[in-house]
């Protein structure tokens, strides 16, 4: 089974990140892949980066800078508006991994 790792970023790296990784995780049941989330705060991000190997960057909270994956503002899992087009970008980048 594929399975896309996500930074998810919020603002305490608790509360709206744990909700974001919720919804991967349901996007990734719904479609045939594990979600694997770890969640940080924006300052956090890079040294999670440095640290670790993953597919994307889901944030609720802003994050600066340059980063050689996707990044994809998350609000929208949290508020329900504009679901459906963080649900496509997730999916693009899923179908690119490997098994």
């Amino acid at each position: 089974m594929k399975k896309l790792r996500v930074l998810s970023v919020c603002g305490s790296g608790t509360v709206s990140s744990s909700m974001i990784s919720q919804k991967l995780g349901d996007i990734g049941s719904d479609h045939g892949f594990q979600v694997e989330a770890v969640e940080v705060n924006a300052n956090q991000v890079k040294d999670a980066l440095a640290a670790g190997n993953y597919d994307c960057i889901c944030y609720a909270s802003p994050i600066h800078g340059e980063f050689s994956i996707p990044v994809i503002n998350g609000i929208g899992l949290l508020t329900g508006i504009g679901e459906e087009e963080i649900e496509e970008e997730i999916l693009k980048i899923a179908d690119k991994l490997e098994e």
